[in-house]
């Protein structure tokens, strides 16, 4: 028996009504309940307050660095993430398997470990530090270490989205292409690309979130100079420690609102691109 409903497509598998209740019930408790219960506390204080605290230089400091780094990073993965994907998936060479697993080390590696690794790496006395500080270049403790940090845990985002799709374009497209006259380059712009777009731009999005919210990996190596290299998710837990709930949960409110209107673009982009290009 199907649901008369207008907006349920016909489905030969049953189970929809037992399944729909599940989700619902699955988001509502994991997703929306806590999201509702941050607003609604927020809430309380006020819009004028929030206003406030929201324009105070430091909070449009943290923000700014947190999400202007983020995109940074995240496009910044973007081409690279691609050519690693094209090489795992197109060359076969000594040591493919393993350069693959090292990919999701971010994800396995505990973020306070990676914060440490990096701040070894790039700290003025680290091994790349000190040879940056040579040529007058300081890394670690600036919004650069910031975005190194970001970049670290956001590279698997961009190639294990972008990999499978990869791996699934038709080799007889290329070859098409290339008959009627197509360079190696026009043929990736032309071809590979577009199909790619929608696993490009959903890899993007998993690296800004993650990006956005990261913490442990940050405050090591940013050094967490107020005005300077203090991120907003540190800016929060400050203000947990001096017992402004009120003000953390409306800075955590702010970056909600900003990082859903972010990821509502994307989305929007990402499904037009879909629509466009014929490919999920």
């Amino acid at each position: 028996m199907t649901l008369n409903v207008p907006f349920v497509k016909p489905s030969i598998l049953p189970g929809f009504r037992l399944t729909i209740i599940f989700t619902l019930l699955y988001l509502t408790a994991i997703v929306l309940l806590p999201l509702g219960a941050l607003l609604f506390r927020a809430s309380s204080l006020g819009v004028h307050e929030i206003v406030a605290l929201a324009l105070d230089s430091r909070t449009l400091s943290a923000l700014k660095l947190s999400f202007l780094t983020s995109f940074a990073a995240a496009a910044f993965n973007v081409p690279f993430g691609l050519l690693i994907a094209w090489v795992l998936v197109r060359y076969d060479f000594p040591g493919r398997r393993f350069f693959d697993a090292i990919i999701d080390l971010p994800f396995a590696l505990p973020t306070a470990v990676a914060g440490i690794a990096l701040t070894a790496l790039y700290a003025p006395k680290g091994w790349i530090g000190s040879v940056a500080a040579v040529f007058g270049l300081k890394i670690a403790f600036t919004p650069l270490g910031v975005f190194l940090a970001l970049v670290f845990v956001g590279l698997p985002f961009i190639v294990r989205t972008v990999q499978p799709v990869l791996a699934e374009v038709d080799r007889e497209l290329e070859e098409a292409a290339a008959t009627l006259g197509a360079g190696r380059l026009r043929t990736v712009a032309s071809v590979v690309l577009p199909v790619l777009s929608p696993a490009i731009l959903t890899g993007f999005a998993l690296a800004f979130a993650r990006a956005v919210g990261e913490y442990g990996s940050v405050i090591f190596i940013a050094g967490n100079i107020p005005y300077v290299s203090e991120i907003a998710p540190l800016l929060i837990v400050i203000k947990l420690e001096e017992f402004d709930y009120a003000g953390a949960t409306a800075v955590a409110a702010i970056m909600l609102m900003i990082s859903f209107g972010t990821l509502l673009l994307i989305n929007l982009i990402q499904a037009r691109a879909r629509a466009r290009y014929g490919h999920v």
